[in-house]
């Protein structure tokens, strides 16, 4: 599912798994939705296969001709509201009992973004080690181990003995963190017995109200799970099925914040050519209908 294929990987190749190019492309067949919405706005026009959805939204809306149940909202979230889930996503989401992809190995991290801002190391040592230690976060790995933040000068101290991990490495290859209900990464299904905190009301109401175009009609989205991606440079989102959900009548709500990237639309085999597009910070994405089962991904991150 999320962060299983990244760029690299030696799987075999599709339109949504390329080879990692560092070379300029041709990207003038992309669909660019702030041109579409612009050149809209102005002249009332539109490229062939985008159409114009009237919703009542309070922001353009656009769609697919031959692909119901998509929609793109471009510039759908102000700065300010970018900038505040940005800092969340960051400081807080991957927050424990949040899960996030290095559970596996260190266990439950606390206060990751802090630590790397301030320079701190993350130090595996014995348990019974009885070193002073200026720690912010302490996680358990087993009976015999354990994982702490120590600052850079006292880490190098243990060098010698211990495992050392720099908190903006462990930053770096962060790749996911969820939200609400948990996912189980091993099963592929969500476990409601594992702990968690309650989605941000905000959150809850953003994703509500940024829903409403993809919901039938008297119904409203109640948000009970979410996953954040992390992406660097280099970094890719292979394709995929969002299929664990047990009701596929309602959409699949995706928030942009930070880097320019690709995105790619598929249909229900990965074999489909896909349809590639800009998504940029501020942009959403619903998938319901035909086009919640169609496979997507993300090849290519822009950090200019």
């Amino acid at each position: 599912m999320y962060g299983s294929e990244r760029a690299g990987d030696d799987v075999e190749r599709t339109a949504f798994r390329k080879k990692k190019q560092l070379k300029q492309v041709d990207l003038s067949e992309v669909l660019d939705f702030k041109f579409i919405s612009e050149l809209f706005n102005l002249k009332g026009e539109l490229p062939p296969g985008v159409v114009h959805v009237s919703c009542g939204f309070d922001r353009s809306v656009f769609g697919l001709e031959n692909l119901p149940g998509f929609y793109f909202i471009p510039g759908a979230l102000t700065l300010d509201e970018q900038c505040k889930w940005i800092r969340e996503s960051l400081m807080k989401f991957p927050q424990p009992p949040n899960r996030t992809n290095h559970n596996v190995i260190y266990r439950p991290i606390s206060n990751l973004f802090s630590a790397a801002k301030e320079g701190k190391v993350f130090v595996e040592e014995r348990s019974n080690n009885d070193l002073d230690s200026d720690s912010s976060a302490s996680v358990s790995n087993g009976e015999s181990h354990r994982w702490k933040f120590y600052e850079e000068g006292i880490s190098r101290s243990r060098g010698k003995t211990c495992k050392l991990v720099p908190a903006s490495v462990l930053l770096r290859k962060l790749r996911w963190s969820t939200l609400g209900l948990q996912f189980n990464w091993s099963n592929r299904n969500y476990d409601v017995s594992l702990p968690h905190k309650k989605i941000p009301d905000a959150l809850c109401q953003l994703a509500k109200r940024m829903a409403a175009p993809a919901m039938p009609i008297g119904e409203e989205f109640l948000l009970q799970a979410a996953i954040v991606n992390y992406f660097g440079s280099g970094d890719a989102l292979g394709g995929h099925l969002d299929d664990m959900e047990a009701d596929w009548s309602k959409p699949i709500v995706s928030m942009s914040f930070g880097c320019k990237a690709i995105f790619l639309l598929g249909g229900k085999s990965r074999e489909d050519e896909p349809l590639a597009m800009f998504l940029r910070s501020g942009d959403v994405v619903l998938m319901a209908g035909e086009a919640r089962e169609c496979f997507h991904g993300v090849p290519r991150i822009f950090t200019d």
